[in-house]
């Protein structure tokens, strides 16, 4: 007897380009290999670098096989456990970030190491926004920015899906959260516990402070007279953390400065978990489209129109 062979939906590149590349494959469901369970995806979440990666600006040092499944965030369901994979059985919803890719799909392959329980407090689906901007924020926040109570920081790009997670986590470390968003932003900023919201399209950043910050974390691709303008803002000793663009300290200020790539953290993503079961951390979710609409979401991010976290559903 014959089996049939299942398929599913995926989104894909088979080259490097605009938007147009991505394109709408039917594949085999895959199966798990030694260690990897198979999810049934619920959600993945849009991340700008996907973008980048999607137009080829990322090839030097992070290369892909084409053709290549986006999407790196994932929450969904085990539907089936292969060998040597631990932790996990038939029917545990977690999440995780897969830095090869592939959830956005209807079924992906996944390294049991790399999965957490997802939280119970959130629709499972929501859950997919937390991984990637997740852990970027908790280790910009705490390893590199080491904010602390009664510190003053400067949150560049608090509208953004990592935005939302810093300014929360700043201020649950007991700072004084400083935030820069566009007026469409300002609500949520304030909602995720900013003390204050910068509108950087009315004018100069620091003619809104009030004084120097202890710590600037910058979360947006910034031109070299913006950078300049950002590193003064900083007190001498103190720490400028960029995610994105990375700024220059003021001579002889002694001000630290560090780019920042996060790493993959199941320890860190589960204390993420923790915090949103807790009621401690908010997922700001924006909108939730369908798989078919990738395209669409990487358009609209290119051209600066995405505010919070973007679900794509398969």
């Amino acid at each position: 007897m014959t089996m049939t062979t299942k398929m599913m939906k995926t989104a894909r590149i088979h080259e490097y380009g605009d938007t147009s590349v991505i394109r709408y494959d039917s594949v085999p469901r895959p199966r798990p290999a030694f260690g990897e369970v198979l999810l049934r995806v619920a959600a993945t979440s849009f991340n700008p670098t996907e973008a980048a990666l999607r137009a080829g600006l990322l090839h030097a040092f992070l290369p892909v096989d084409l053709p290549y499944t986006l999407c790196w965030d994932v929450a969904g369901t085990v539907t089936e456990v292969g060998p040597g994979a631990e932790g996990f059985a038939v029917g545990d919803r977690v999440i995780g970030r897969l830095d090869g890719g592939g959830a956005a799909a209807e079924y992906v392959r996944a390294p049991a190491a790399l999965l957490v329980t997802a939280p119970k407090s959130v629709p499972l689906a929501h859950a997919a926004a937390l991984p990637v901007a997740g852990l970027t924020a908790w280790q910009a926040v705490f390893e590199h920015g080491e904010v602390a109570a009664g510190q003053r920081v400067l949150v560049n790009g608090a509208g953004g899906g990592v935005g939302g997670f810093v300014t929360q986590l700043a201020q649950r470390a007991g700072a004084k959260v400083s935030a820069t968003a566009s007026p469409r932003s300002t609500a949520a900023v304030l909602r995720q516990g900013a003390d204050q919201v910068i509108d950087y399209t009315a004018g100069p950043v620091g003619a809104a402070l009030d004084g120097p910050v202890d710590t600037l974390l910058n979360l947006v691709p910034l031109s070299p007279s913006d950078a300049a303008a950002l590193a003064p803002l900083v007190r001498p000793g103190g720490r400028i953390v960029s995610i994105a663009t990375p700024i220059e300290p003021t001579a002889g200020t002694g001000v630290s400065t560090m780019h920042v790539v996060a790493r993959n953290d199941v320890a860190h993503l589960a204390a993420l978990v923790e915090l949103v079961d807790a009621d401690a951390l908010g997922i700001d979710i924006s909108e939730s489209r369908p798989l078919t609409d990738l395209a669409d979401v990487h358009h609209l991010s290119e051209t600066g129109r995405i505010r919070g976290k973007v679900l794509i559903v398969p």
